[in-house]
């Protein structure tokens, strides 16, 4: 064989009116991997920036360490958000033939939006829970108002993987 001329029967798939071309599936893969990555990001940002908040505070008030895992707890709620819609990507991905060029880019659009939406929720739950907790170590009474914020900042990334579901039924 000659290796200077391509072999059609390997790129008939990637014609320029295929409804699958051969590079389809790659938004898919692409969809699940900015979901878990993103979610991820911001769930270990709010964790660790919620963790040296815990840190400064359990030098003062040690008994309050407990009741201050509740930043690091919400932000790991963030990953599984992503890891939820990767999985379900994942899942869905198949051979070029059989996976549309549609189907990848709303895969990718899910992906995004699930991973972008934990992204700025992790950040959001990192600095109200290293401020927050640090806070209630002060004033005890701070502790019920961070909880709502904590959740405000949480239902962010909830609507992520709502509109990032809604998007993998289509």
């Amino acid at each position: 064989k000659n290796p200077r001329f391509i072999n059609t029967h390997t790129f008939k798939m990637a014609d320029a009116g295929s409804d699958n071309p051969i590079y389809g599936p790659f938004f898919g893969v692409m969809g699940a991997a900015s979901a878990i990555i993103f979610s991820a990001l911001g769930a270990a940002y709010g964790t660790a920036k919620s963790g040296t908040g815990i840190a400064a505070m359990s030098v003062m008030r040690p008994e309050l360490i407990m009741k201050s895992i509740i930043p690091v707890v919400m932000a790991g709620i963030i990953a599984i958000y992503g890891l939820v819609v990767a999985v379900l990507i994942a899942g869905a991905l198949d051979e070029p033939s059989k996976y549309s060029l549609y189907k990848g880019f709303i895969h990718l659009g899910a992906g995004l939006a699930v991973g972008f939406s934990g992204l700025a929720a992790g950040f959001a739950i990192g600095i109200v829970g290293d401020a927050g907790v640090r806070g209630t170590a002060q004033q005890p009474r701070l502790f019920v108002g961070m909880i709502l914020i904590l959740i405000f900042a949480e239902v962010l990334g909830l609507y992520g993987l709502i509109v990032a579901i809604y998007l993998y039924t289509k």
